[in-house]
């Protein structure tokens, strides 16, 4: 597999899939009438909230720690997160008896905190900004010698979360659009790459929290701008994008469109309602767009990517 840089060939995503396949779920994809109906919109919800610790980051937390050798994996994983991708890197590792070390921001959601505590994870809590993360991960890496597993900007990771477009695409034909949030960028190259190999005549629309939109303006401006730890109830969302994902986005993301805080929360209440499934809400960000009538989807089959289901019961934000 290609170390560094782009792109990922077909083979390289179709071999990241074939080793994470065992591990992980074939989540299903959901269809609702009323939510269709509300959308003028043929909507498919790819339901990553059904994953193996609730979200699509055990795909690429699976595959980062399945590639490693035994001398690699010896002195364990390390990254930070705030909240799923650790979840997911402790629950990987577990799996393969390797100890995980996690930075978290202090202001990561008590439900995520536990969850990765649960999973065997040792926490160390930061201040939130990117550079207390950074500093933080680069200390417990100098103390454990643990072989660091960034979030998003890693290859193995892109080449794990490009499963999901993989299997959309196997299960639904013919899609005009991809709905696809974008935090660090991830998830949104691996769609990417998935759709520009399967159905190039498919467009990839990547969603942003209004208040937390780093990345529309860090593909308008032609470099990237860093997030400043922006105050949305899509804690997901927060950080920045890598120069892994940068480049690709530029050039595969139709658009980025962005929702507000409220919206995000009408989505989320809707997707509970009417699908009788629990997701988070940065999953709620794209199903946002297809009911608030955003990014020009009407008459069309889209696919919508519900990224997590990891929500915090005691602060819903329709409460």
């Amino acid at each position: 597999m290609t170390a560094v840089g782009w792109p990922l060939s077909l083979d390289d995503l179709r071999m990241a899939e074939a080793i994470i396949r065992p591990q992980i779920h074939w989540t299903p994809v959901l269809t609702s009438r009323s939510l269709d109906a509300i959308a003028g919109a043929e909507l498919h919800f790819k339901c990553e909230n059904f994953q193996k610790g609730g979200a699509f980051k055990f795909r690429g937390a699976s595959h980062a720690v399945l590639c490693l050798s035994d001398a690699e994996a010896a002195n364990g994983v390390a990254t930070h997160s705030s909240g799923n991708h650790a979840a997911a890197l402790a629950l990987a590792a577990t799996l393969r008896s390797v100890p995980t070390y996690v930075v978290m921001p202090r202001t990561t959601l008590q439900v995520k905190q536990q969850a990765v505590a649960a999973f065997g994870a040792e926490i160390t809590l930061c201040e939130p900004t990117p550079e207390a993360r950074e500093a933080g991960l680069a200390a417990v890496q100098a103390r454990t010698g643990a072989v660091i597993i960034h979030p998003y900007n890693d290859e193995r990771i892109i080449a794990g979360q490009a499963s999901v477009g993989l299997e959309l695409l196997g299960d639904v034909r013919r899609l005009n659009t991809i709905l696809v949030p974008v935090g660090g960028g991830g998830l949104a190259r691996g769609v990417c790459l998935a759709v520009a190999y399967l159905s190039p005549m498919t467009r990839v629309v990547g969603v942003e929290p209004e208040v937390a939109d780093d990345a529309r303006r860090s593909l308008e401006a032609g470099r990237i701008i860093p997030s400043q730890n922006p105050e949305t109830i899509a804690d997901g969302l927060r950080t920045s994008l890598g120069d892994l994902t940068f480049q690709v986005l530029q050039e595969h993301l139709e658009n980025i469109v962005t929702v507000s805080e409220e919206a995000i929360a009408r989505a989320m209440r809707l997707v509970w309602e009417r699908l009788k499934i629990v997701i988070e809400p940065s999953a709620a960000v794209t199903a946002a767009v297809a009911l608030e009538g955003l990014g020009d989807l009407a008459g069309q089959r889209v696919g919508v990517v519900l990224s997590g289901g990891n929500a915090d019961l005691d602060r819903l934000p329709w409460l």
